[in-house]
């Protein structure tokens, strides 16, 4: 899983990501501390008019606690984002035919990605953050959007985009604080809450 021993706490005291998300492990796996992947598989659906910071938010706090209640001892990870366009949330597309959609609705608009990640030691030693990335998409034509979807097949990715890779060719600017959170975890926050715990990333 990740990477070197430079770290002063013992197996006990563990650091477990609660995401199956690849895109995640190849961000932690950046700061070079040792971790195991332990997905939570919880309920991620939203509660009645629940506003998508407080999804986020909630859902984040919620993995890290499900995966903490199977390992006490350990540190636990927790993230999750959504983005919202249009004052809708907008997830996963699943398939070309959804993911063309979420382009076109995306066009020559702006996207708010929402994300949020917390560390979590059971019981009530928690640090949460909530990250908000702001995508500006230049205007898309439909053989950009069927191409670039044939291409990259952005199915997993929330917004039907991979910041990391071809998606870039589809803005006209992103604001944000830290550009590892639109990819899945804000990595400029995570390292101050893992110094903050004793962690050396």
């Amino acid at each position: 899983m990740a990477a070197q021993t430079g770290s002063s706490h013992s197996m006990t005291d563990s650091l477990i990501l609660a995401s199956g998300s690849r895109y995640r492990r190849e961000l932690l796996e950046r700061l070079h501390l040792p971790f195991r992947v332990h997905p939570a598989d919880s309920d991620e659906s939203p509660l009645p008019g629940e506003a998508p910071e407080a999804l986020v938010s909630r859902l984040a706090e919620l993995k890290a606690r499900t995966v903490a209640a199977r390992f006490p001892d350990a540190w636990v990870i927790g993230s999750d984002q959504v983005a919202v366009c249009g004052g809708r949330i907008v997830g996963k597309p699943g398939n070309a035919d959804r993911a063309c959609e979420q382009l076109r609705a995306a066009s020559g608009t702006s996207v708010r990605f929402l994300t949020a990640v917390c560390l979590l030691r059971s019981p009530d030693r928690l640090e949460g953050h909530l990250d908000v990335t702001t995508v500006h998409f230049r205007p898309l034509s439909e053989p950009e959007i069927a191409r670039y979807v044939e291409i990259e097949r952005p199915f997993d990715c929330a917004g039907s985009f991979k910041s990391e890779g071809l998606g870039v060719s589809l803005f006209e600017s992103v604001d944000s604080r830290d550009p590892t959170a639109l990819v899945g975890l804000p990595l400029i926050w995570l390292s101050g809450a893992l110094r903050r715990a004793g962690f050396a990333p």
